[in-house]
């Protein structure tokens, strides 16, 4: 009995709430117009791709293999290498992603989002140091290993912040900074190896590392969302003040939307909800994490995402992208391999910088279906040459290069990016950190079986040409994927995504106890459009007059 009536002072207590808050909000009848103003969302904006900085020092690290294998095949290189250990090279920094994704994602449910990339800097400056003063395979191979859990611990977080911070219509363009921002470290990258030793190019690699987690210390404020998770309900308004402060504020009403009245009411709201969630009994309704991968809105998008990034992986971005300067010679071309890189750097950049446009215009699954169609035309008129650059029919040596880089353009239309954007967004909020780092994991794990079958698929199909071919048929493969299994989520709210996966056609919210009503408090916090809360909050007023 004590219980039932705790929860029905709680449910009253939030009706009085809700109903002040909803006039608060619907008085704001001009706040629509600024979900596509790029003003007001300048704040946003910054945050994420201060956030995804890091990313730089990722693209460094991926790429970081291409420069450095060609280097110690070298006749008289002091750490001379054999196929082998060049494929382990390669592939070890991958191998270590699932096991720091799963790390990040315990950290950044603890720590936050953002003190989770800070931490990420110590082991990926330990494994730079380790690299340039390596004096034999093993520490190299030590430094890959912390550079590569280092990638995890400061991809994830960054992912999922971009996600709870970006409104709807922006979420897949912020999301893809992250990716271009690794392009142009894969740029770097590749440019001064072509001129620096890769020693040099390690001691550098520190200042990359240490420069966004001082913009990120300085600039950026913490997920609201994983603040109000933890019941930081001061902070978390301080972060949403920041985040909206482009917005306008609210016209005159009774009861103005002052700061001390937003924290009073969240906190007098997250109190009583923390005192009646410790009253409920131990089969109540809240969901354990385990429980939330067994709905549809958990395993339908982890099955998805299996595919998705197993096509990705085995249709060769990757693979060229480890292996750039070693890909570049096999095919026989005359073109020098480490200039013939930068152009495949540079273009991965461009086309980032584009993708990002047409994330926000397109929707994703014509964009991976177009992707898809120019990725296996590049791959098999490139294969098709190398084949005559091989048998000497040809002088034509320089078309499996601009091949290459035109195939690079196409696969960074969809094929490259939507797969990681994919990874926060198809998930429900109570298991998206988690969730984002095991699909994370299991792609890193699918490149790791990729690029390290790279030597020997080449080896089993006869030759580079045939391994073109290869990624020309998965990539075909990809396109029909696309055409009938893959959700469309361009445009549409988190709610919605969820609500698709659930079956249901319309959103729909489960309350966290059994006695309380959804909240427009909460969804103001938790949701990122504005828009969609207004025109609920206005359906609310409007059939409440009208009773």
């Amino acid at each position: 009995m004590r219980q039932k009536a705790l929860m029905e002072h709680v449910e009253n207590s939030e009706q009085h709430k809700d109903d002040a808050f909803r006039e608060i909000i619907a008085s704001c009848r001009s706040l629509s117009k600024y979900e596509t103003n790029l003003k007001s969302a300048l704040p946003q904006i910054l945050s994420a791709i201060v956030a995804a900085s890091f990313h730089i020092v990722i693209g460094i690290s991926l790429a970081y293999s291409a420069i450095l294998i060609p280097q110690l095949e070298l006749p008289g290189s002091d750490i001379p290498i054999t196929k082998g250990q060049s494929s382990w090279i390669a592939s070890i920094i991958v191998i270590m992603v699932p096991i720091g994704s799963l790390v990040a994602g315990v950290m950044m449910e603890f720590l936050g989002r953002l003190n989770t990339i800070k931490l990420a800097a110590v082991p990926c400056v330990a494994g730079w140091v380790a690299i340039a003063l390596a004096n034999n395979f093993t520490w190299i191979m030590v430094g890959r290993v912390l550079t590569g859990f280092a990638c995890a611990l400061g991809t994830s977080p960054a992912i999922v912040y971009i996600t709870e911070v970006a409104r709807p219509d922006m979420r897949g363009s912020l999301i893809s900074s992250g990716p271009t921002l690794a392009s142009l470290g894969m740029v770097i990258a590749y440019a001064k190896g072509a001129f620096l030793d890769w020693r040099t190019v390690s001691w550098i690699c520190i200042i990359y590392t240490i420069v966004p987690v001082l913009l990120i210390q300085l600039f950026v404020p913490e997920s609201p969302v994983w603040l109000v998770s933890k019941g930081r309900i001061e902070d978390a308004a301080r972060s949403l003040r920041f985040l909206y402060k482009k917005y306008p504020q609210p016209e005159h009403t009774d009861q103005p939307l002052s700061d001390m009245h937003l924290n009073a009411l969240l906190k007098e709201r997250e109190t009583k909800l923390a005192e009646a969630q410790k009253n409920v009994n131990r089969h109540g309704v809240q969901q354990s994490k385990l429980r939330g991968f067994l709905k549809p809105t958990g395993y339908k998008p982890m099955i998805i995402l299996f595919w998705f990034f197993l096509i990705q992986q085995f249709s060769g971005i990757y693979i060229t992208l480890f292996f750039a300067v070693t890909f570049i010679q096999d095919v026989g071309t005359e073109v020098n391999a480490f200039t013939a890189s930068i152009f495949v750097g540079l273009t991965r950049f461009t086309m980032s910088l584009l993708n990002a446009w047409l994330l926000k215009r397109f929707p994703r699954r014509q964009l991976v279906m177009v992707s898809t169609t120019g990725m296996a035309i590049c791959m098999f008129v490139s294969g098709l040459f190398t084949l005559w650059i091989k048998e000497g029919t040809t002088t034509l040596t320089w078309i499996p290069v601009v091949g290459l880089l035109l195939y690079v353009c196409a696969s960074m239309i969809g094929l490259l990016t939507i797969p990681w954007t994919m990874t926060a967004e198809l998930f429900p909020t109570e298991i998206r950190g988690i969730a984002h780092s095991i699909s994370y994991s299991m792609a890193n794990l699918l490149m790791f079986f990729a690029v390290q079958s790279y030597r020997t698929i080449t080896d089993l199909l006869g030759g580079a040409y045939a391994v073109q071919w290869m990624f020309a048929v998965v990539s075909v493969i990809g396109f029909f994927f696309a055409l009938f299994f893959l959700p469309e989520t361009h445009g549409k709210s988190l709610a919605e995504i969820e609500a698709f996966f659930a079956g249901q056609s319309q959103p729909h919210r489960v309350p966290t106890e059994p006695a309380a009503k959804p909240s427009v408090t909460e969804h103001l916090i938790r949701s990122p459009s504005r828009e969609a809360k207004l025109k609920e909050v206005e359906l609310m007023l409007k059939n409440k007059n009208g009773a």
